[in-house]
């Protein structure tokens, strides 16, 4: 179900779960450059949409997830994630705070993680409702333009470190601000929640893809539900500095996030590639990643994103061994057995100082418990 207007003759589709969602026009790196100057916006019309509601939102969904969400205020847009009891994401939720109720996104997976958090419902009073045939997600870069029905933006923290959360990218590793360099200050991301019926109405100036969306995404070093597998933990991705809080109370999964972040080292670790564009093609999602390894070449991890970037041409993210050297030279497999030469930006880092970026607080509990 599609209520945005867009030229159907020139559409190619996804497919699965993306069968209704545009992919790209035909052009799509004069799609990505107009989304990025704000001259179109995006299709995001696979992403579902629901309402939570109830006394006890805020206190129930806080203790079943790894964001402090308590005492969220309206008007705050924040992500937060489901875990499995050993820390590997299940499900992540984009949230926008209203003063009765919270809006929830959900890129894949909605109806599962729904079902779940029904399941885990109790006495609690709280409500979710599906609002998908109602409202469809629109992507922009910065404010919606003039004219679109907005019922609720959701605005990407990316790559702010929030209260309570640490980085594991080695360009701010134990700091408390996102460094100026980060690429997350690249694309102003934004998700706009927009009425159905008025979004038919409404002409835009122009429409993006869904890859125009995703390229800008990968520029910006953003993870999302894209770049997770069945082992993912949170750490591996960097995304602790926006939907992890590290100092509140027990969840699922909790136990494996403070293990790793306390005592432990990730894996693995996302790297951003810049892949050998001689081809004219970019390697799929799950493409294999080598590297010199005592002497011989092996498998080291795989993608996990792609996309052909309108100035940097294909870029990817990967996940890779965290032992990996920052200096090797990564391969992905492309067509016919051949092997793409990369660049790499490290993303997460490759050693990290336990408790770096740890809250002070726990901080002064350890010092008590264990005397150091």
């Amino acid at each position: 179900m599609n209520s945005l207007r867009y030229p159907r003759s020139a559409a190619v589709y996804g497919i699965d779960e993306r069968a209704d969602e545009v992919q790209h026009f035909g052009m799509p790196l004069k799609e990505q450059r107009d989304l990025a100057a704000g001259r179109a916006v995006a299709d995001l019309s696979s992403f579902r949409v629901y309402t939570l509601t109830g006394e006890d939102r805020l206190r129930w969904l806080h203790s079943l997830t790894t964001q402090s969400l308590e005492n969220l205020p309206a008007g705050t847009s924040t992500e937060t994630l489901i875990l499995s009891a050993t820390g590997h994401i299940e499900h992540w939720v984009r949230i926008i705070a209203e003063e009765d109720s919270l809006w929830l996104i959900f890129e894949t997976g909605g109806e599962e993680a729904v079902e779940w958090l029904n399941s885990m419902r109790f006495m609690m009073r709280a409500e979710i409702t599906d609002r998908t045939p109602e409202f469809q997600c629109v992507g922009t870069v910065g404010p919606a333009p003039e004219g679109l029905p907005v019922q609720a933006e959701w605005n990407d923290p990316w790559p702010a470190i929030g209260a309570g959360s640490a980085s594991y990218a080695a360009l701010d590793l134990g700091q408390e601000q996102a460094s100026p360099k980060h690429p997350g200050h690249t694309n102003d991301l934004r998700i706009q929640l927009c009425p159905r019926e008025q979004l038919r109405d409404w002409q835009p100036g122009g429409v993006a893809g869904r890859d125009a969306w995703e390229a800008l995404r990968i520029e910006n070093w953003r993870p999302s539900p894209q770049d997770v597998d069945s082992k993912t933990l949170v750490g591996e991705l960097d995304v602790l500095r926006t939907a992890v809080h590290l100092a509140k109370g027990c969840y699922r999964g909790q136990e494996a996030v403070a293990r790793v972040h306390n005592l432990g080292q990730v894996p693995r670790r996302l790297v951003f590639l810049h892949v050998d564009g001689s081809t004219h093609t970019i390697p799929r999602p799950g493409a294999e990643v080598y590297a010199e390894v005592r002497g011989a070449e092996r498998v080291i991890g795989h993608l996990t994103s792609t996309a052909i970037h309108y100035e940097y041409g294909p870029v990817a993210l990967a996940l890779i061994r965290r032992g990996t050297s920052p200096d090797a030279q990564l391969l992905v497999a492309g067509d016919e057995d051949e092997k793409l030469p990369t660049t790499v930006e490290e993303i997460v880092a490759f050693k990290r100082e336990n408790r770096v970026g740890l809250p002070q607080i726990n901080r002064e509990v350890d010092l008590r418990r264990f005397g150091r």
